[in-house]
């Protein structure tokens, strides 16, 4: 933990941001907060699929938006890939999304021909 921490500080004095993948996947997901200084959390897609079915995944979403606004960090959700999951994503507060909703995967030459 002390070597990530360093090598995080390392690189944000680079200009380098800083995500924590996964957040919420393991039980140290809340310690890593305590030790590594990041800017944004991107939440494991398992708490996204079935948001607004799953009233228990709703309110994990709903804890780590109000986690990461108290230490000032961006959000993201994972798998977002339906328009209902994205505008309960937008009342909760989430910062960015990603799944197959906005865009599908795409080899990375056609998105530099653009």
């Amino acid at each position: 933990m002390t070597d990530a921490a360093v090598f995080i500080a390392q690189v944000r004095a680079l200009g380098v941001r800083i995500a924590l993948d996964d957040f919420g996947a393991g039980a140290s997901s809340f310690g890593y907060l305590k030790n590594l200084a990041v800017d944004v959390l991107k939440i494991d897609g398992q708490f996204i699929r079935n948001l607004t079915e799953d009233r228990l995944n709703d309110a994990t979403v709903r804890c780590f938006v109000e986690v990461a606004q108290v230490i000032g960090v961006k959000t993201i959700a994972e798998f977002v890939d339906r328009p209902e999951t994205l505008a309960r994503l937008r009342e909760i507060g989430i910062d960015f999304a990603q799944g197959y909703l906005l865009h599908r995967p795409e080899p990375i030459e056609n998105i530099l021909k653009a």
